[in-house]
Formats: structure tokens, sequence, C-alpha cells
């Protein structure tokens, strides 16, 4: 199996289990800036089975002043969460969205941290099963009740002040826009720029044209160039901790390993004393 294998699924793939794998959770994971309707484009059409989870009040916390936009969830919150998603211990788990799986990452990322082993996303979402002729089904769906026991912390994450130092000695990167990362624009956060040494990565240059993630040969050339290194873990930030676990997912398939700094820019600047920096590389 290949890194790959391990981390995506292809619609033809989750077609194949729907029906008959009794262990398969669909997590329907529909979220994006600026638009709260998941629940009802969920409800209007979804993979036949899949459970709505909500990014905002299920894989984050309640935002704190010194806090990302979406902080990591209690363990225990998080727990009954997955439990009412019908999460059990050997349950094989399926992500997706409909943006390229930049919010259904943020699920993927958050039950691998919290000790599930067999977490995949669906390789370019929700677009890929239509487009593979396959059909959705309307209404809410109410899974019968898991009983998964998660085990959070499982993966390394970094805070503030790490990923400050890993942008001075090792690598950091910054999967926002370009713009953003320039300081040129700032639709969300107090202050603009980047945090000093990071290094910009867009997480849109991880995915083909159809949303699918590129080949894993591309994405090793491109992770490359920018200073990964085999040997190392690199850092991975983005505005709020979600489009950057997506990064992280592209980094794997890759063969690179990375950390997560879930409180990413948004945590960054709620202390005005951290320094921020702005233009190009």
């Amino acid at each position: 199996m290949t890194p790959r294998d391990g981390i995506l699924i292809t619609a033809d793939g989750l077609e194949r289990l729907l029906g008959s794998d009794p262990a398969l959770v669909v997590l329907d994971v529909r979220w994006a800036l600026g638009d709260a309707d998941g629940r009802a484009h969920h409800a209007a059409g979804h993979i036949p089975g899949a459970v709505y989870v909500d990014l905002g009040t299920e894989l984050a916390g309640p935002r704190r002043a010194d806090t990302g936009r979406h902080p990591l969830p209690d363990p225990t919150d998080l727990q009954d969460a997955a439990r009412r998603w019908g999460i059990c211990s050997g349950s094989h788990v399926v992500a997706y969205d409909d943006v390229a799986g930049l919010s259904a990452a943020r699920a993927w990322w958050l039950l691998r941290w919290a000790g599930l082993e067999s977490v995949r996303l669906l390789d370019g979402g929700l677009a890929a099963w239509r487009a593979s002729g396959y059909g959705t089904q309307s209404g809410s769906v109410l899974a019968a009740r898991g009983d998964v026991t998660l085990r959070p912390g499982t993966l390394p994450v970094l805070g503030a002040e790490q990923a400050g130092a890993l942008a001075r000695t090792g690598l950091l990167l910054d999967a926002r826009a370009p713009e953003r990362y320039r300081g040129e624009l700032e639709p969300v956060d107090p202050r603009a720029g980047h945090i000093p040494g990071a290094v910009s990565a867009p997480t849109a240059a991880n995915v083909r044209a159809d949303g699918t993630f590129a080949d894993a040969a591309d994405l090793r050339r491109r992770f490359a160039a920018l200073g990964a290194d085999p040997a190392a873990a690199s850092g991975v930030y983005c505005g709020s901790g979600i489009t950057a676990a997506h990064e992280i997912a592209a980094l794997a398939i890759a063969g690179f390993d990375a950390v997560l700094y879930p409180g990413s820019w948004s945590e960054w600047v709620s202390d005005p004393t951290r320094p921020v920096a702005v233009g190009p590389d």
C-alpha cells in the first residue's frame, strides 16, 4: 500500500464499500469560510448514509482571546461527537466535502490526532462522487451511537513559540493564499502578513483542476523545492488550522512528515507582541 492509499479513497472505492462494509462511517464535513449552510447543503443532497459534521462546533472548541479561530476541541466533547457520528472501535472512516477536501481534512487530521488509524479522505470530494455517476440522498441522517474511545494527542502539534522557532531553524509552511502570506489582503484576522521565516506554500497547489490531489511524485517535487526534508518534520499553519490539515495530507502523500500548528495565524496575531513579516519569501 502506498501512502496515498492510506490517506485517500476514490469515489469508485467508496461506492464499493457502501452497503458491503458494516464498519464504514462516512462523514459529510461541508464548510467554507463565509458559508454557514453546511447542514442545509447536506440535507439537500449527500452521499448515502453520510452523517453531517459541523466543523465549527464539533471539530473545534470555543474561541478564547488567546486562541485561534478554530482551537482543538475538548477531548471529551470530541469523543461524544465521534460516538454520535456512529464511530466504533474498528470503524473505517471516510470524510468528504465539496471544496476539494479543504474542510474534510480537518476531520481526517483530528481523528488521527485522536488515535484513529483508519481514516481517509474522499479524493475529489462530492464533485468526484457525482462525476463518477453516483447518486445522493436528501434529508438528515441519524447514526446508531458508536462506542469509540479516543486517545487525543496521538499526533504532535506546535504551539506558537514552537512554530516561530521552527520558522527560524527548520521549515514552517504557510498554507494560505499568496496574497494573505504577503500581507496584501487579510479578510478575517486583525493583522496581515506571515510568521517571520515561514515559507509560502498555498494549499490550492496540492490539487488538480478537478479537485483531486496531485500525483505523489508531483507533490514530492513541489515540497522538496520548498525545502521539505524526509528526515525532518516540517510545520504547517494556515488561518485557523483548517486548510493546513489538507497540506499535511499532501505532504504525507509525498512522503514527508509534518506537524500542525493548530492555532495558526489567527492565534499568532492574538498576541500583539509577536512579530509579523510582510512581502514575498
